[in-house]
């Protein structure tokens, strides 16, 4: 625990220093970077149940796929009514989502077909290297869609990240203090539903100091808060099944007392586009 923690006490001021202080270009290439590191986890995790992924083109897709994130801030809208709006401008460079989806289909038939693998292992290639993407890359990468948000971008990173932080710390304590009901012991037997109450409740919390900052209405943001955090939850579940079918503890070492990359993010995975999602639709003004 105490390897935990310090371990926490130095990555979070260095996060919440780069989402707060750095250009947006530097945070999409670094959500890039970790959604990486956390992919070669999963694949390992793939690996170890009997499917190997094409890595290699499924990790060149992911750098393609935060890019074209990215090069959505160049698009500029005008809206000419209710639910119309124009494409005023986009400079150069902007890539879709929808054609990096394309490019990693097709790229995955030519590899199917043109592959040295036993035919047997074809489908489960192409079917761990699909869940890679998107179970992991596309929600994650809304982190970066968040950061594009004028002009609350930065808060809103920050309000993700903090409700998955104060949730996790809260249901820890709660859990351990007055969890008597498991929650899902086949997947996280240390977990239990009075845990996952504490971890809404500190959600919750963290919505109602951000709602003062931002100016935004409270209740929506709770809202929005308990959400992400039912979704981050289902999130973190999700990654113990994997876990479970590969018979490991931790995705990874790389974070001491954390695990790995996989580990960390989990929550955020899930989290991210239902912030993004929520807050276009109940929280952007006009």
């Amino acid at each position: 625990m105490l390897l935990r923690i310090l371990t926490a006490l130095v990555l979070i001021p260095i996060v919440v220093a780069l989402v707060w202080w750095g250009p947006h270009a530097l945070l999409a290439g670094l959500a890039g970077i970790v959604t990486i590191l956390a992919l070669v986890e999963f694949f390992t995790l793939g690996n170890r149940v009997g499917l190997r992924a094409y890595q290699k083109w499924t990790l060149v897709c992911v750098a393609g796929l935060f890019y074209a994130q990215y090069s959505q801030e160049f698009v500029e809208t005008h809206a000419i009514g209710e639910g119309i709006s124009l494409v005023r401008s986009a400079q150069g460079g902007v890539l879709s989502v929808e054609a990096i989806l394309l490019v990693f289909v097709f790229g995955c038939v030519c590899l199917g077909l043109l592959t040295r693998r036993a035919l047997h292992e074809v489908l489960p290639s192409i079917s761990i290297s699909a869940a890679g993407l998107l179970f992991v890359a596309i929600p994650f990468s809304y982190l970066v869609r968040l950061n594009d948000i004028a002009p609350a971008g930065r808060q809103l990173v920050l309000f993700t990240l903090c409700i998955i932080w104060a949730g996790d710390m809260l249901a820890y304590f709660v859990g351990r203090g007055f969890g008597r009901v498991p929650m899902a012991p086949a997947l996280s037997p240390k977990k239990t539903w009075e845990g996952a109450l504490g971890n809404i409740l500190g959600s919750l919390l963290v919505a109602v100091v951000f709602a003062r900052w931002m100016q935004v209405d409270v209740v929506t943001l709770m809202v929005i808060a308990g959400v992400a955090n039912i979704a981050g939850q289902a999130g973190d579940l999700i990654e113990s099944a994997y876990k479970r079918a590969a018979a490991v503890k931790d995705s990874g070492k790389l974070l001491p007392g954390h695990g790995g990359v996989l580990d960390r993010m989990d929550s955020l995975i899930l989290a991210a586009p239902v912030v993004w999602i929520l807050y276009e639709w109940l929280g952007k003004p006009g």
